[in-house]
């Protein structure tokens, strides 16, 4: 009897060590680089009598899928040259194979769509290999070798060229994405492979003005350009961060104009973390939509100041400037977001956390085909056009995300028509043997260029579809909808199919 008691004893507490260990998910850690590389590209003799090269420069976040083969995704603008405005999204395949303890080799592949500025791009569909030899310092490496560039989709553009790039680590921590939503108590998260330092971050969606200044700039002389876009932030320590901003216009000039900008900036503290000023700078690529920033690369010095409304939710106004270095292109800006703070993926930080919940996070590339999109008058034919697509959700529960997602065309002769837009989606909890989750989602913002009848911009863009559950971080997407733009003749129904990336990470709560 006392054997059998004993025994019992034992399979009890085992049993209540497992249910602990069960509590909190498993920490799993995803290698990644951040990338940013430049190219010099030959332009063919087209309508610019002996154009320059253009400044081709590209912003792009790989994944490490074992040791040595990395896939992910990245856009390109051009920084110098005559084609400002020039934009193309696109994806990352490739191979980085180390032959000693620093010297690597980095072979790989990208394929995407874009283009800009009355530019030879034709559909632009397009594909960038490179065979480049590197060197890693730990905490970055640089690389250079051979690229090739081929708008192949009845494009001009083509041609072999030196590329050069810098590479920093960006690896980060999640969990399985059927554990988002799951609570978790501190005293349990301070047991397990989370007690970590905390990282912060930063969402923003915002709506800005640009003041056109100057008189260098024809019919937009003087003009307002209203922009909504998205901003992203990463902070190295407690003051200082980094950014990634995207906008498009809908509003004030003909459809079509885009900027993108990397910077940093230093976060100050006031009335016990409620108010914040923020000064930043950035540089980056802008143009298009009639609008003359001759090689596209612009500075954006800003100073924003926020409050708070609710918890990690904040209001903020910002002040600056967007400006090309010789002040050809001039404008002062304004506007308005509303930004959303989380720190996540640790417990250890200069605040109290009192419990920590996992959320869903979701990364969506897709292909999509718009039937007879609508040509502004006397151009092209009507005829189908197709793009290549990058979705962000962040789920705010179970069943409800927000969505950012920006588009590129890639066949259908309108290289430059690109979108930007933001919006909310419902989801059903999985069905089937929780393999398929059923959804709709409603988007709106800014599209323009590549004759693509959009009017000044504005786009109203509602589907529904479904996903199936590959495994536990990738399932397949498919949906369909209609695209309806204000103030334009573009009312298309639309279809997309494409591949979802799928986790959860830990945000932690006060």
């Amino acid at each position: 009897m006392k054997k059998h008691l004993f025994i019992l004893i034992i399979l009890v507490c085992n049993q209540f060590i497992y249910a602990q260990n069960e509590i909190v998910p498993e920490m799993k850690t995803q290698k990644a680089f951040g990338k940013i590389d430049f190219l010099s590209i030959k332009m063919p003799e087209t309508s610019i009598p002996n154009e320059a090269n253009m400044g081709f420069t590209g912003i792009h976040y790989n994944l490490m899928l074992n040791n040595w083969a990395y896939a992910g995704t990245g856009i390109y603008g051009a920084v110098s040259g005559e084609r400002g405005g020039f934009f193309t999204l696109g994806v990352n395949l490739g191979v980085k194979k180390y032959f000693s303890d620093a010297f690597y080799i980095d072979s790989g592949f990208h394929f995407g769509g874009g283009g800009g500025k009355s530019a030879p791009d034709g559909g632009g569909a397009f594909i960038l290999p490179h065979f480049n030899l590197g060197y890693d310092f730990k905490n970055f490496s640089i690389n250079s070798g051979w690229s090739y560039v081929n708008f192949f989709d009845d494009g001009l553009i083509k041609g072999h060229q030196l590329n050069v790039s810098l590479e920093i680590p960006l690896d980060y921590e999640y969990a399985n994405y059927n554990q988002s939503e799951k609570e978790i108590n501190f005293s349990d998260l301070a047991k397990s492979d989370w007690n970590i330092n905390s990282k912060k971050n930063s969402m923003m969606l915002h709506l800005n003005t640009l003041k056109i200044n100057g008189d260098t700039q024809g019919i937009n002389n003087g003009k307002t350009i209203k922009l909504a876009g998205f901003e992203f932030d990463s902070y190295i320590t407690k003051n200082w961060f980094a950014f990634l901003k995207v906008d498009g216009a809908f509003d004030g000039i003909k459809a079509g104009f885009m900027d993108v900008f990397l910077g940093g900036g230093y976060h100050f503290y006031l009335n016990k973390n409620n108010t914040n000023i923020l000064a930043k700078f950035g540089v980056g690529a802008a143009g298009g939509g009639g609008v003359d920033t001759q090689g596209g690369f612009l500075l954006y010095p800003d100073v924003s100041i926020e409050q708070r409304i609710f918890k990690d939710l904040f209001v903020s106004v910002n002040k600056g400037f967007v400006i090309s270095p010789n002040a050809h292109f001039n404008t002062s800006s304004l506007g308005i977001g509303l930004k959303y703070y989380i720190d996540r993926n640790g417990i250890i930080a200069d605040k109290t956390f009192t419990s920590g919940k996992f959320k869903g996070f979701e990364v969506i590339v897709k292909q999509d085909l718009y039937l007879d999109a609508e040509r502004d008058k006397d151009t092209n034919p009507t005829q189908n056009l197709h793009q290549i697509s990058l979705q962000i959700n962040l789920d705010l529960n179970k069943n409800v995300y927000v969505a950012g997602q920006t588009s590129f065309a890639n066949f259908g002769n309108a290289g430059a028509y690109a979108e930007g837009i933001v919006g909310l989606g419902a989801k059903t909890n999985p069905i089937a043997n929780n393999k398929i989750t059923i959804f709709g989602q409603v988007l709106t913002g800014a599209a323009g260029g590549g004759d693509i009848s959009t009017g000044e911009g504005l786009i109203l863009k509602p589907s529904a579809g479904l996903s199936y559950k590959l495994n536990n971080t990738l399932s397949l997407r498919a949906s369909g909808g209609y695209v309806k733009a204000k103030g334009g003749q573009l009312n298309s129904t639309f279809f997309n199919f494409g591949l979802k990336y799928h986790l959860s990470f830990l945000k932690m709560n006060q």
